[in-house]
């Protein structure tokens, strides 16, 4: 219980010293001075400076200035002193009227601390007025048969100065028949009265002059002065009589002018003049006077000019009635002025902090502006406010002070200028409202990066273009303002094929135009990726980054390229062999050609332009087989000339030709024959070189003739040794004559030599190529006999022949074939066998034979030409097992099998476990009648 009453009792002393401390700041905020009125200029009333704590040069640094409502400026800051001085004349009684104490109120701002001080000073009233009477003569009328004590009220003098400097005393010249009484009123007025002493005689003294002086109480004195005519009428015993001594009423000062108030009348009830009653206002200030207007017959009162409660709000009028025989009557009017809600609240703005940083915290003040209504009570009770939507709110500092401060956060992008109407309005009936516009700018910062339209850009670019030349353009806007929205536009660094991504593009810094530093080459590259950064120039800089993707479109700049046949560099011309016995559709060679361009711009197509023997021949549109279009006839020219063109789709369409020479005969020794009629003239510089390969394959040819000859020798007499017969010929006479002789032997030759021989009918130089062994099962038919080959025994031979089971061929060596990364392409599989094995037929095994036999015999003569070079007739190209076409890009049409309806094809039988056709040692029948 005892702890609680002592926290109770702490608590008490906590308010109380908070309440003390609260009370002594509003004491202390409020500064006091004084100062007579009437002062020159520049008087110094106080040292402002030293009251708000601050140094005389702070003054203005600091922002502190006198606040005040509209009225004339009567002080000033002087700010090199740090004094409060005049700034006008000073007039009290201007200022104040009869207000015993005069206090003039202002305030003073210290703008950086957003702080008013309430400043209170009191006007000192000094004697610069002297009392003054309405009227300097005066007349009045006294009956002779006025009783002696009677009085006679006499008109006041005016001091407007106060205190001892007001109205004191009043004195009266002497006379015998009148003395002066001064009554005091409610509020401390002096109302001066004429009393008669002894009674008149107007047959004595018709008249009497007397001088009324008004003097105040200051040192020295002020008076003026009122001389008083007294007339003495004849008798009227009854004076005018009001029905009321005083008459009370309330007006609404939104009266108009000409209203009338009231209406007064005095009875008299005498007769004649005597009984005649004119009204006049009796007593009456200079100030009121304008405002009331009285019928002297009627004693209607009236209101000459508008009221106006703010500058008046009670009248009191002394009205005077008088008849014609000089007697008066006096009643008092007493007007009060009812207050209506006629003035609209007045608002000054008193600081203005314009323009604001979007990134102002809040409770920020923007705004301190004054509001005050002339009316009284609740008309003169003021509410502000603004729009709900705005980010703002007010709060009343102090009095009728209210502070504008920012209640969200601003941002400028949003909304760069607000338009503030505060609304002033007031309690009355109807309210009255004002209102006020402020305009506040918002000033930018930089919290916007730049943003581009697109996440991403794809540009398309034909090739070939010019350097220099404008791709495409990106745009970044940022919402910021001024420098903080100037975007400025770079790449980001990258490698490109070893190069900088500089080298092949850049972009303008402030257009964001990018441009191509070199030409494009669809075959090169086909795609270029760039990363656009756009950076603002705000502090600290923003930025954000977008993605650019460049496309190189393919446009018809190559030409077809021709890969087979390869053009020689010698001027030779390949020679292709088409046998006699060709049926029409027969594959005589291939067309190989490839376009580096891509899409439309590489489709190719082959057609036929000159040929020696028109119908002769015709050549696939799309694949560039060159066939036989007919049988072909001993007519037929041994020579035949093909010119083939290769035209690619493009826009505009670009073409390549080439010149075929293929040779018609049955065999390669008919060719042979007649290749000197196709032999160029041979160059003196290239003969010896000739030479020298002429005589290397001769000699080969030598050696393998005496390596044949020996090893048939050693099998017939291997054979003769295990038969024992005694005679030669009687055991042979029932023997059928084997159609293969030499087999094992010429197998074992092959598996040591591969020739690969080209023949060519132009060419003068000739290479020999001794590859790796090959092992390659080779048959002679028994057509190939009928001609005089040393391989080959005829029907009639006397060399006995082992009689052992032919052993059954094996199928090729498939070794030889492509792989699917280095087969050409669809075409080399439209015909023929696809098990890609070695072609079987009488032909071909006839031409193999001739090759052996014609190195030889041509090589004794040199009347040919033998290599591997670009001009020769293909044969290695054709049947070498060691041909590959590694140098060669991937086009799988372009790989064939001249003399056959075959075209290779990969290894895909032999990885599918599947046995190749073909390889079970059969050979075809060609379309020729055998030759015995």
């Amino acid at each position: 219980m005892a702890a609680r009453t002592s926290a109770l009792h702490h608590r008490r002393l906590v308010l109380l010293c908070l309440f003390l401390g609260r009370l002594w700041k509003t004491r202390a905020s409020q500064i006091r001075f004084s100062v007579p009125e009437e002062t020159e200029i520049g008087y110094i009333v106080g040292n402002i400076s030293k009251d708000l704590g601050l140094e005389p040069r702070e003054l203005e640094e600091r922002g502190v200035r006198i606040v005040s409502r509209g009225r004339t400026q009567l002080f000033a800051l002087n700010a090199r002193s740090g004094s409060l001085v005049t700034a006008g004349r000073i007039d009290r009684e201007e200022l104040c009227a009869h207000r015993a104490q005069c206090l003039v109120n202002f305030k003073v701002l210290v703008e950086d601390r957003v702080q008013l001080y309430g400043i209170e000073i009191e006007v000192i009233d000094i004697n610069d007025n002297a009392p003054k009477f309405q009227a300097e003569n005066l007349e009045v009328k006294i009956n002779e048969i006025a009783a002696p004590g009677t009085r006679y009220p006499l008109p006041e003098a005016v001091d407007p100065d106060v205190g001892m400097n007001s109205l004191q005393s009043y004195q009266l010249s002497p006379n015998r028949h009148f003395s002066l009484d001064v009554h005091t009123g409610d509020r401390g007025t002096l109302s001066p009265e004429l009393v008669l002493e002894r009674s008149l005689d107007r047959e004595e003294q018709a008249a009497h002059r007397l001088v009324l002086i008004a003097s105040d109480g200051a040192d020295p004195r002020r008076s003026s002065t009122a001389h008083i005519l007294v007339t003495v009428l004849d008798t009227n015993d009854n004076a005018p009589v009001f029905a009321q001594q005083t008459y009370r009423m309330k007006v609404p000062e939104s009266v108009p002018p000409g209203t009338r108030l009231l209406t007064i009348r005095a009875s008299d009830p005498d007769e004649g003049a005597n009984g005649e009653v004119a009204y006049k206002f009796w007593k009456i200030s200079e100030e009121q006077s304008p405002f009331f207007q009285l019928n002297e017959n009627t004693g209607e009162i009236a209101t000459a000019k508008g009221l106006d409660y703010e500058e008046c709000a009670f009248y009191e009028l002394e009205i005077q009635a008088e008849d014609g025989g000089g007697l008066k009557g006096w009643t008092k009017v007493l007007i009060s002025v009812e207050d209506v809600n006629d003035n609209r609240p007045e608002v000054m703005v008193t600081s203005l902090f314009s323009p604001v940083r979007e990134d102002a915290p809040q409770g920020t003040v923007i705004v301190l502006f004054n509001v005050h209504d002339g009316d009284t009570g609740k008309n003169g009770q003021v509410v502000c406010s603004i729009q709900d939507i705005l980010p703002f709110q007010l709060e009343k500092s102090m009095e009728d002070y209210y502070r504008l401060l920012i209640a969200r956060n601003l941002d400028r992008e949003k909304t760069p200028e607000y338009n503030i109407t505060v609304t002033a309005t007031d309690q009355g009936t109807p309210p009255l409202s004002t209102e006020i516009h402020i305009t506040l700018q918002v000033v930018d910062i930089n919290d916007n990066s730049p943003s581009f339209s697109e996440n991403s850009y794809s540009v398309y670019l034909p090739e070939n273009n010019l350097r220099g030349t404008s791709i495409f353009s990106v745009t970044a806007y940022d919402p910021d303002d001024s420098e903080n929205a100037r975007v400025i536009y770079s790449l980001a660094e990258d490698t490109i094929q070893g190069a900088p991504l500089s080298s092949y593009v850049s972009i303008n810094s402030d257009t964001g135009v990018l441009y191509a530093l070199r030409s494009f080459d669809y075959e090169q590259f086909r795609d270029l990726q760039v990363q656009v950064t756009a950076t603002d120039s705000g502090d600290p800089p923003l930025s954000s980054n977008v993605s650019l993707s460049l496309f190189v479109l393919d446009q018809n700049d190559n030409a077809p390229e021709i890969l087979y046949p390869a053009l020689p560099t010698d001027g030779s011309t390949g020679v292709e062999l088409a046998p006699r016995s060709a049926e029409p559709g027969y594959l005589v060679t291939k067309v190989v050609a490839v376009d580096r361009d891509s899409g439309q711009n590489a489709w190719l197509s082959f057609r036929l332009l000159k040929a020696s023997e028109p119908g002769l021949f015709a050549v696939g549109l799309h694949t560039g087989e060159v066939r036989t279009a007919r049988a072909l006839l001993d007519r037929d020219a041994l020579k035949q000339s093909l010119v083939v063109a290769v035209q690619d789709h493009g826009q505009p369409p670009l073409s390549a030709t080439v010149t075929l020479t293929v040779a018609v005969a049955d065999s390669i020794p008919d060719v042979l024959a007649d290749l000197d009629s196709m032999k160029a003239p041979a160059d003196p510089d290239a003969s010896g070189l000739t030479l020298y390969l002429v005589v290397a394959v001769a000699a080969v040819s030598c050696v393998f003739l005496a390596f044949v000859i020996v090893l048939l020798a050693l099998r017939l007499r291997r054979w003769h040794a295990s038969r024992l017969l005694p005679a030669v010929g009687g055991g042979l006479v029932g023997v059928g004559a084997s159609p293969f002789v030499g087999v094992d032997g010429v197998r074992a030759f092959l598996q040591t030599y591969s020739h690969e021989v080209s023949l060519t009918a132009d060419s003068r130089e000739s290479h020999v190529i001794f590859p790796q062994p090959n092992y390659a099962d080779t048959l002679v038919s028994q057509e190939s006999c009928g001609k005089s080959e040393p391989l080959c025994i005829s029907d009639d031979s006397k060399f006995p022949i082992e009689d052992t089971p032919l052993v059954p061929q094996a199928p090729p060596n498939t070794d030889w074939r492509f792989s699917q990364a280095q087969r050409p392409g669809t075409s080399g599989s439209q015909n023929g066998d696809e098990t890609g094995t070695w072609p079987n037929n009488q032909f071909d095994t006839e031409m193999l034979q001739a090759m052996i036999l014609a190195s030889a015999s041509e090589a004794a003569d040199g009347s040919s030409t033998l290599g591997g070079g670009a001009g020769t007739m293909g044969l290695s190209a054709r049947y070498g097992p060691q041909f590959t076409l590694q140098h060669v890009p991937d086009y799988r049409q372009n790989v064939y099998i001249p003399g056959s309806n075959a075209t290779l094809t990969n290894a895909a039988g032999k990885r599918d476990g599947k046995a190749p056709a073909g390889g079970n040692g059969n050979k075809k029948k060609s379309g020729k009648k055998e030759k015995k």
